[in-house]
């Protein structure tokens, strides 16, 4: 018994299914998730002291600091008050921006500064 072997445009019904297939995968999965990558990256960029956010984590909190991929969250109520470090990617969600009207705070020294002598001399 000989095989017969399709020609013409039956022969090309089993390519143009799977082109097909792998069109709506493009269209329906991966172009909507680069297109939420995109955008959480740009608004992980434009994040500023007195927005808050909230991490992957489900922490909830005020941006007080930022200095180069860290974020220094506050975190609490009154004199339950804490501050959490963050790195840039642990974001995930901005919940409300700060008012541009906030003073802005000086950018975290690299390494901790050092007490004077004259500020650890006790009085006699």
């Amino acid at each position: 018994m000989e095989q017969q072997v399709a020609s013409g445009p039956a022969a090309f019904a089993p390519l143009l299914m799977m082109l097909l297939v792998l069109a709506v995968f493009y269209f329906i999965l991966i172009r909507p998730q680069r297109k939420k990558e995109k955008k959480l990256r740009e608004m992980i960029a434009n994040l500023r002291v007195g927005d808050e956010v909230a991490s992957i984590g489900g922490i909830r909190g005020k941006i007080v600091r930022v200095k180069d991929d860290v974020f220094v969250l506050e975190s609490g109520v009154g004199t339950t008050k804490s501050f959490i470090s963050l790195e840039r990617s642990a974001i995930s969600r901005l919940i409300k921006e700060g008012s541009s009207k906030e003073k802005e705070l000086e950018p975290l020294p690299d390494e901790p500064q050092e007490m004077d002598a004259a500020d650890t001399t006790e009085e006699k």
